[in-house]
């Protein structure tokens, strides 16, 4: 079965944008901007947010579209696909969109890997791909465009490859949020003797797909995906955008994620948040953004940075994840019915405005 479908030909794609949070928001803000896209609708899960103007809840301008609360609404406005980016997924509301013949895009994170998904949640959804003609995909910039479209297009050149390594790094100290950093993700409190397991675990959850997406595009399925994570405390009190950081207290996390073949680690996934470089241990950091290194018979060593200052960061990151979702909307809408990963889709671009 081809996984494409005829070309919608030259109008613009009608689009509704789902959930308007941080990443949302921008999104929203590209498809009213998009040369070749329609806003058709807003769905908003808040009272304040209802029967407001798009455009002006997002700062470009009277738009004409009005935001709802209503599934019902969304569902009646005849879209090609719905950017869905709520908090969490719904699969009820999901199944609702497909089988009503509209294609999703998501930056929720459940579907990069329909193997990885559980088979209940996994056949609803097939199902209603089916029912409704309608594909679903799930992409984002990590996971989504680090951890899947990078390492397919630089094992382009590879003929054997003993592993590749991704390695994210994130300077969290100009970020002014203590809820995040000191509340939801544990800096500046005392380290514990283990890593939380609760925090792998999600990890695992969040990134694992992607190398199992990878590994079973090259050919090289995974026997097993092992997690470990490592904690560095402040060597002295420093001040930061989120407030004090006690020395002694948790600084630094490392996480790590092996795809396990054969024996031996094929990918491997590294995330280091850190809110200072004064740590004990010492760690080797690198400033916000990506390396990459291929050990292969083509080897590869790629660095991609952020090249925006730290206190900028907050406002120019959102698009590194939305504009991924909102490019991917045109190959969506022409993949056959189902879930479609980044190995299904072809490679895609972005129509930019003059």
């Amino acid at each position: 079965m081809s996984l494409y479908r005829p070309s919608r030909g030259d109008r613009p794609l009608r689009v509704v944008q789902w959930g308007t949070g941080t990443i949302g928001m921008r999104s929203l803000r590209a498809v009213l901007e998009h040369p070749r896209m329609t806003l058709l609708g807003v769905r908003v899960h808040t009272a304040g947010k209802a029967g407001r103007d798009a455009g002006e809840l997002c700062g470009t301008g009277t738009s004409g579209v009005t935001t709802t609360e209503s599934l019902e609404e969304i569902l009646g406005l005849g879209a090609d696909c719905v950017l869905y980016m709520p908090r969490s997924s719904d699969t009820h509301d999901l199944c609702a969109l497909l089988s009503s013949g509209i294609n999703v895009v998501t930056t929720a994170g459940d579907f990069h890997h329909p193997g990885s998904l559980d088979p209940g949640v996994r056949g609803r959804v097939e199902h209603a791909c089916e029912v409704g003609g309608a594909s679903i995909h799930a992409t984002g910039s990590s996971p989504g465009f680090i951890t899947e479209a990078v390492p397919l297009v630089v094992a382009s050149v590879q003929r054997r490859l003993d592993c590749l390594s991704i390695h994210e790094y994130a300077d969290l100290s100009q970020r002014s949020s203590p809820e995040l950093l000191f509340g939801l993700m544990g800096f500046g409190r005392k380290p514990s003797a283990s890593f939380g397991a609760d925090r792998l675990a999600h990890l695992t959850s969040s990134f694992g797909p992607s190398l199992r997406l990878v590994a079973d595009a090259l050919g090289l399925p995974l026997d097993s995906i092992e997690a470990d994570g490592q904690l560095a405390v402040a060597q002295h009190t420093t001040q930061i955008a989120a407030g004090v950081l006690r020395a002694g207290t948790v600084a630094a996390q490392r996480t790590t994620l092996s795809g396990r073949r054969n024996g031996r680690t094929l990918l491997e996934f590294n995330a280091t948040w850190y809110c200072t470089g004064d740590l004990e241990p010492a760690w080797e950091l690198r400033p916000t953004g990506w390396h990459l290194a291929v050990d292969g018979d083509t080897p590869l060593d790629i660095d991609m940075r952020f090249p925006v200052p730290l206190d900028r960061l907050a406002d120019v990151s959102p698009g590194y994840t939305a504009h991924r979702a909102v490019n991917a909307v045109p190959a969506v809408c022409a993949a056959a019915p189902g879930i479609r990963t980044t190995a299904d889709l072809p490679h895609f671009t972005a129509a930019l405005a003059d």
